[in-house]
This record gives C-alpha cells, structure tokens and sequence, in this order.
C-alpha cells in the first residue's frame, strides 16, 4: 500500500500515519520528494481497510499497490530517484554518468594509465573487477583485494569514484573500504541471501540484469535489497541470453524505457557485455543513452587485445575518448548532459 502524504504535512501527522501502519502489522518505508513524503506499506496488507488512513490527518490519498515490488515500483518516488555519491557526482536525474575501466584490474601501470585517461574523457567512476566469476576455473580470477587497493588508489589520484562486483557475503565488509558502488553481477541478480546482505550495506548497488530474467524479475530482484533499508539502487541492463549467436548476448534496449516508465529507479547501459564485440560497443552505448540511460558501463583497457578478460568487447583508450564525444552530442539532444 501506498500513503501519500500532503505537501503540507507535518511531521507529527506523518508519524501518527507511520504509527496506524506499524499498529495493523504492516512494514513502513519513507520516502520524502520534494513535493510530498510517501509511505509505503509492505507486509501482510491485503487485509488491511485503506479508508481508515484516508480519514487521518495530512493524508492526500491511499491505494493498494498492484505490481510484486513494492518499493522498486515508480509509486515510491514518482519523481525519480538521483543517486548521489561524493563529489558532486550523481546518477540519476539530468546528467547522464559514466563508468569505464578494465574487466580485471591487472596490474598497478594499467590501472593508473586507464584512471589518468577516463578521467580526462570525462567519466566520473573507474571499474575494475578483483573478484571474477569465470566460467573456467582456470581462467584468471581477479587479484584480490590488493587489486581493489590499487584501483582505489588511482581513482584516488585521478578524481575518481570506484565500482567492482562482489560475488559473496564475505566479500562485503573488506571492499567497503576501497569501493563507492558495489556491482552484482548478472549471475548474482538472484542470490537473495547477497542482496539482503547489501540491503544493510548503506552503500550504494548497481544491479545488473539476470541472463535469463524479465525486468519484473529484475525489479523484485531490487526490492530485496531495498526491502532492508538501501534505496540506492542503480539497475543494469546488459544484455540477455535468446536463440542469436551473432552477439555474446541480446542487449535489450527497450528495457531502458520499460523500466523507466515502472520504476523509479536510475538504469545504466552495459554495450560491452551486452554485445560481446568491441566495434559494437560504441553503436548501443549511443543507443542506450538515446532509449534514457542514466549510466553507461564500458570496459576500457590502455592495451585491450591483451586484456586479461573479456579482450573481444574492451575498448582501446582512443576509441573511449572518441565515444564519449559521440554521447555529449546525444545526450544534448535529448535534453540531457554528460
């Protein structure tokens, strides 16, 4: 269920309503907006007689919310939610934010090279993956958290904000030092026990889609993670598994606009993984920021056909700067910046 507050309403009416909601067994989550607060009710609600909250003082109006996700769905904050990050940084909202680096941080020289670089092209985060889930256990699997150190250190000395994927519930509390964003990887996006866990993280999370999942799976795959108090959500679409060969997966553009209209939160573009080839990469990362992406995820390696992983869909350092010319003049176009 959902409470809308009055634009007018006062804090001891906003907890009179919190209090009727907690007193008929249902869990509350608050949302102020700039225009009003809203509460969302979770829990056991179908029971539960909406009239009587409609009669309560400073309530605007009540409804039962129809869709699975609760908090993920665009009712909870209608107008959108702007995740915001140190340094002025934001995803979500005009601004159209941009996350490049390796697959794998390698080394200390790599690492350093692509921070100086992306950050001169103009991206606000630097990826690295230290912790890889490979489909071959002989592949290389990350350095570490002395990788995460070392990408930490050039984000540092560059301007920079961190992202890298964690894989497992151990693996949270020694990367909170050295990363601002934690990524969930697409085999992850329904490990449910990892994302309750983030969900009490207070860190923000980029979620990528599933392989295999809808976007309602994908929002229901969120609302656990926002279910436990963390509504800094960032959502990912990078490409899904379907019956083509000619690309490592399907990116799925629709879905940027899909989830804008049912969800509130911000959606990030992923064209390496979503295509699999490094000449496709520029074409949907224009795309994605054409559909309404928030983000867009790239990887980036100063030396790219000798990249660790993922070689075949990382780009060289001068075709970065040459797309994110490409994408000012798209974002311009369609009202936004980079």
């Amino acid at each position: 269920m959902i409470v809308a507050m009055q634009e007018k309403a006062t804090e001891e009416q906003i907890d009179t309503v919190i209090g009727a909601m907690v007193e008929a067994g249902v869990g509350v989550h608050r949302t102020t907006g700039a225009m009003q607060t809203i509460l969302a009710g979770v829990g056991p609600t179908a029971s539960v007689d909406l009239s009587k909250f409609e009669l309560l003082p400073g309530v605007l109006h009540v409804h039962r919310i129809s869709s699975p996700y609760k908090l993920a769905g665009r009712s909870f904050r209608p107008e959108g939610t702007v995740v915001e990050f140190a340094n002025g940084v934001t995803v979500g909202g005009g601004k159209v934010a941009v996350m490049a680096g390796p697959c794998s941080i390698e080394n200390e020289i790599q690492i350093l090279e692509t921070a100086r670089r992306v950050k001169a092209a103009g991206a606000s985060f630097l990826r690295g993956g230290a912790f890889k889930p490979r489909s071959s256990p002989y592949a290389f699997q990350g350095m570490g958290i002395p990788g995460l150190k070392t990408m930490h250190e050039a984000a540092q000395a560059h301007g920079l904000l961190t992202v890298s994927e964690v894989m497992e519930i151990s693996q949270i509390e020694p990367m909170l030092p050295y990363i601002d964003l934690f990524q969930v990887g697409a085999r992850n996006m329904q490990n449910f026990n990892l994302l309750r866990e983030l969900g009490l993280a207070r860190k923000p999370v980029l979620l990528k889609r599933g392989i295999a999942a809808t976007i309602e799976e994908l929002l229901l795959s969120a609302e656990y993670i926002m279910s436990g108090g963390n509504y800094d959500v960032i959502l990912c679409e990078r490409g899904i598994r379907t019956y083509e060969t000619a690309t490592r997966n399907t990116m799925d553009i629709s879905a940027i606009p899909v989830v804008k209209k049912l969800s509130h939160l911000p959606i990030t573009g992923d064209p390496s993984h979503g295509t699999g080839h490094r000449e496709l990469v520029a074409p949907l990362a224009r795309a994605s920021v054409a559909a309404g992406a928030d983000a867009i995820l790239v990887e980036v390696h100063p030396n790219a056909d000798k990249a660790a992983s993922d070689a075949a869909q990382t780009l060289y350092l001068d075709q970065f700067d040459e797309l994110m010319g490409q994408l000012r003049l798209i974002a311009t176009a369609v009202g936004r910046t980079l």
